[in-house]
């Protein structure tokens, strides 16, 4: 009686870590949405997502470089639509894009154009 209550037990452990296993293994883990930016001016700009009222810095884009900034996923649900507001870094033109639709996984280019 001791004997099979537990070989029921550990067959029950095993069928619970190779189950866990399986989940955990299963789950894709969530592609991470970019933008990429293009600052072809020669001052550093600030990148922010402008979302509604809501402004959420995504960082800095050094002059005359390609800077790849990841968008949160918090940020990224489904499909959605936003628009980016680049502050330039001791300058006063505060360029901001055109409502772009993004969806989780997307790379977006952003170019900054030299003023």
């Amino acid at each position: 009686m001791k004997k099979t209550i537990a070989l029921l037990l550990a067959v029950c452990l095993v069928g619970t870590a190779c189950a866990s296993k399986t989940t955990t293994g299963s789950l894709d883990k969530p592609l991470p949405t970019t933008v990429v930016v293009d600052n072809q001016g020669v001052l550093d700009m600030t990148i922010y997502i402008l979302r509604g009222a809501q402004r959420i810095r995504l960082g800095i884009a050094g002059g005359l470089t390609k800077t790849r900034l990841t968008i949160p996923a918090s940020v990224v649900y489904g499909a959605v639509t936003l628009r980016f507001l680049a502050d330039p870094i001791g300058g006063s033109r505060n360029p901001v894009s055109e409502e772009i639709a993004i969806s989780e996984g997307d790379e977006i280019g952003l170019r900054i154009p030299p003023r």
